[in-house]
């Protein structure tokens, strides 16, 4: 589900970048038309931009694919540049229409550089491209502009100032989308690497619980073969007697292990509901308890701490949740156990296949296991066990 809106949110970025573009058309065909109309622009110029901005387009598309995979493509930003210059001149450098391309590229090219080269490029831009705006009001070729000798000034003051304004703008419009789109990156990368972390966590606590309750005892089998093995020749009493220590060594050594074991499957209810509230909010999941006041039957307590562990990493790794609820109540029927949040998968099935091991733990105690999306935008964990346990469900 994570993923999922990811490449909805790249969609939409990708969709608000071109669409400077689209507009760029839009303008373009409308001053055009009027240029054409009112017989300030000949077919062959126009015909000769409208190629130039073809090209122009090519490198726009390729500039975005780039920006969006976190590269700055400089020779197409260079290429694009020169371009928009071009086909600006061969227009007739109307301010809303052929002037506006450098504004496109600007927009781009401001993408993915340190803000002192954005303020750069967009003084340089209104540098180059505002004269020739002055150029196009002054020879008539800007159909939205009318200079006379009574505003001539003015007319050029207004250009001047249009493009200023305008280059200092542009270099942080679609800027701001892609650092949003970046953000919602690092966000989905934090929240895999705190379900990694997790896992990592729990491997860790099972080695260790390995290591500190069975590692003395094998120590100790290996010294007492190897004296066994030195008296096996000399004082076979002596070699019978660190042989049965062995024996007793190993047994405890294999109690000890089976413990252990035993203790890592049989999860505990409390210490799991602490663990998984920890690392939801550690990586930004408000997570709230709903417990009872009385504990948790025995019989349905383990079974209960899986479901919480597998509907937390759930969360973590296959929804785009802010909040996450957790409720535990029981009475003398049934225990319930439901965890609500509110990232909701489109299927059961998007939310991992732990699913199917979780349905069959709850089934060995003879309850079910619901999972499903809401109709409030809601993704519902629901586990009922009935009480007592029957022996052998």
């Amino acid at each position: 589900m994570v993923a999922e809106g990811l490449n909805r949110a790249r969609k939409v970025v990708r969709w608000t970048l071109n669409g400077t573009l689209i507009l760029v058309w839009f303008l373009v065909a409308v001053t055009t038309a009027a240029a054409l109309g009112l017989g300030i622009l000949t077919w062959p110029r126009a015909l000769l931009a409208v190629a130039g901005l073809v090209a122009f387009s090519v490198f726009f598309f390729r500039i975005t694919g780039a920006v969006l995979a976190h590269r700055y493509p400089v020779r197409d930003v260079v290429a694009a540049g020169a371009l928009s210059l071009g086909v600006t001149i061969a227009g007739g450098s109307q301010m809303t229409g052929w002037g506006f391309v450098p504004l496109a590229w600007l927009s781009l090219a401001a993408i993915g550089v340190p803000r002192r080269v954005a303020v750069l490029l967009g003084a340089g831009t209104a540098v180059v491209v505002a004269p020739f705006g002055v150029l196009g009001a002054l020879a008539g070729t800007d159909p939205s502009i009318s200079l006379d000798t009574t505003t001539t000034a003015g007319g050029v003051v207004g250009v001047i100032v249009y493009y200023l304004v305008m280059c200092s703008l542009f270099p942080w419009t679609n800027r701001l989308w892609v650092w949003i789109y970046r953000l919602a990156e690092e966000a989905h990368a934090g929240r895999e690497a705190q379900a990694r972390l997790a896992v990592a966590e729990e491997r860790l606590r099972f080695a260790r619980d390995l290591h500190d309750l069975v590692g003395h005892q094998l120590s100790a089998i290996a010294v007492k073969s190897e004296l066994a093995v030195r008296l096996t020749g000399a004082d076979a009493d002596a070699a019978r007697d660190e042989m049965a220590e062995v024996r007793g060594l190993a047994r405890t050594a294999l109690r000890e292990l089976r413990e252990t074991v035993r203790g890592y499957r049989r999860l505990d209810l409390d210490a799991e509901l602490t663990t998984v509230r920890g690392v939801l909010e550690a990586a930004g999941v408000t997570c709230r308890l709903h417990l009872p006041h009385r504990e948790v039957p025995e019989e349905v307590a383990p079974v209960f701490a899986w479901v919480v562990r597998e509907a937390a990493t759930n969360v973590l790794r296959h929804s785009s949740a802010s909040r996450c609820d957790i409720t535990v109540r029981h009475s003398d029927e049934e225990a319930v156990l439901e965890v609500r949040n509110d990232g909701a998968a489109h299927r059961a099935e998007d939310v991992g296949s732990g699913l199917a091991g979780l349905g069959e733990r709850m089934a060995a105690v003879g309850g079910t296991l619901e999972a499903r999306p809401t109709g409030s935008g809601e993704f519902v964990l629901r586990a009922v066990a009935p009480l007592p346990v029957e022996v052998g469900a």
